[in-house]
């Protein structure tokens, strides 16, 4: 049985994924099960522009007993209560996908739909007067949990911004320190077997051959191992996700930094804005069909809180997925596997899921299809319940001040998205299917933040008398209005436990 056992795994590629995978698997394997090796290339550079997380990163950190401490001061982190989306239903208005709860569920009904009877009445206030995160990245607080019994304050969930290329290099040192070898260098050759077609080995751009039992491709875009060597194919998804460039350029801080990503929609695209304790971290995604390089560019400079620290750097991309994430020996990991748009800070956590899933799935040498096939499902519907969260972005818009804006509104959507949109527009109803990403609180944010209004509420409310409702209701921003009076400030938290030590932008 012993000689079936994975012994050689081969990352291709560095970076955040290729690091992130090495981490994992030294963690969990022990460095005792397999040899794990890293290539990588000091003249290959990185996107490096996946700064932001949610709060599923903190069950990786767990996994690799990080001190969250010392995590955040190595990458200049910031912590993370969710996003702000600025002219995004219409412009001049802004809402905040919050992590975390709303407000009380009762009688065994979301919270949401007794806020949304008194709502449409117009008796009550927005949705982010119920929802801690909301309130505290208003007022730029923050603070982690405590034991506070049935408060808000027990279960605060945030993640982080940080610095991808020093999280990287954390990383690295801590797989290293594992037992993980890194070999500098280029991948000049793919060679498969002849028998199955299985990747053999790699050879390097100095003749080194590099034998494998499983592969991980994390070679960003252009998929070296499974698009390449195997030749997968890949699922175009523009003609939802419109966005095909970005351009990315880091400031100077000029502010404390707040507790969360702003995103900020412009004429064919958004803006994104990730503080973190050194500086600023910008980019502009925008559609090539309604805008030009330049233009995107003067736009994202124009709008920098700071002074740019570097020449904006563009990157080209086509939203969609491999047609298979795992092909005969190989898995691929990050941009390598598929790419979507940076607007929720899904690409990290797809790392992350990917790398569990190939842990729960983890073959021998035999390679067994049914755990390929069952991997392979399990990740399309992940990618597609997170592309129709996306789409829900640029399609439940009201501007009609710009064409790329009004082709979003207009276009047909997946019929998953449609029939989530149909269900809460009817009566407020959001259920989460198959274990996806996003909740269903994060789908209340963002279909009511962007301007679909349910026309309906569950009809159980109804029997709760309208006064005990306006009671609790009220009492739940009372307790949430004190508890985030107890945070301290955000800048306060980082400067008296996790600060960094002062860098070189």
């Amino acid at each position: 049985m012993t000689d079936n056992l994975i012994r050689r795994i081969v990352i291709v590629g560095g970076g955040t994924a290729g690091w992130m995978a090495a981490a994992a698997l030294s963690k969990v394997l022990k460095n005792r099960y397999a040899d794990i090796r890293l290539i990588e290339s000091d003249a290959i550079g990185t996107v490096g522009v996946g700064e932001a997380t949610i709060p599923q990163i903190q069950l990786f950190n767990q996994l690799l007993e990080l001190d969250e401490d010392e995590f955040v001061r190595r990458t200049q982190a910031t912590f993370k209560l969710g996003i702000q989306f600025v002219d995004w239903g219409q412009k001049g208005e802004r809402y905040l996908h919050a992590f975390g709860g709303v407000g009380r569920d009762m009688q065994g009904i979301p919270f949401h739909h007794y806020w949304l009877k008194l709502f449409r009445e117009g008796a009550v206030p927005n949705i982010d007067a119920y929802t801690l995160n909301c309130i505290a990245a208003e007022q730029g607080r923050f603070m982690r949990s405590v034991d506070a019994g049935n408060s808000p304050l027990s279960n605060i969930a945030y993640a982080f911004h940080f610095d991808a290329a020093l999280y990287a290099m954390y990383l690295r040192d801590f797989s290293i320190a594992r037992g993980v070898s890194r070999r500098e260098g280029k991948v000049a050759q793919v060679h498969l077997s002849p028998d199955n077609g299985f990747i053999r080995s790699v050879q390097m751009d100095d003749g080194e051959e590099i034998e494998g039992d499983l592969f991980i491709d994390c070679s960003g875009f252009r998929g070296l191992l499974i698009e390449q060597a195997l030749h997968t194919g890949y699922e175009d998804w523009s003609h939802w996700l419109p966005c095909d460039r970005a351009v990315a350029v880091p400031c100077a801080k000029v502010a404390d930094p707040l507790p969360y990503t702003r995103s900020t929609a412009h004429t064919a695209g958004w803006q994104w804005r990730i503080p973190l304790q050194h500086r600023t971290g910008n980019g502009h995604v925008y559609c090539s069909q309604y805008m030009s390089d330049d233009e995107a560019a003067h736009i994202l400079l124009r709008h920098l809180d700071g002074e740019p620290l570097a020449e904006p750097r563009l990157l080209r991309f086509t939203t969609g997925k491999r047609k298979r994430f795992w092909n005969r020996n190989c898995v691929a990991l990050g941009l390598a596997s598929g790419f979507m748009e940076p607007l929720e800070s899904t690409s990290i956590h797809l790392v992350q899921s990917g790398i569990a899933r190939l842990m729960s799935l983890f073959p021998d040498c035999h390679f067994d299809q049914e755990d390929i096939d069952e991997y392979n499902r399990q990740a399309d519907v992940e990618f597609e319940r997170i592309r129709d969260f996306l789409i829900a972005h640029y399609h439940i818009t009201r501007r009609d001040d710009a064409p790329f804006w009004n082709a979003c509104r207009y276009m047909s959507v997946p019929e998953s998205l449609q029939r989530k949109m149909s269900l809460y527009q009817k009566n407020g109803r959001i259920f989460r299917e198959q274990e996806e990403l996003f909740n269903e609180t994060s789908w209340l944010e963002v279909m009511h933040g962007q301007g679909l209004q349910a026309r309906g509420y569950h009809p159980v409310v109804d029997t709760m008398p309208r006064e005990e409702i306006v009671r609790r209701l009220d009492s739940i921003r009372q307790v949430i209005k004190a508890s985030v009076e107890y945070m301290p400030t955000h800048a306060e938290f980082i400067a008296r436990y996790c600060a960094a030590t002062p860098a070189t932008p």
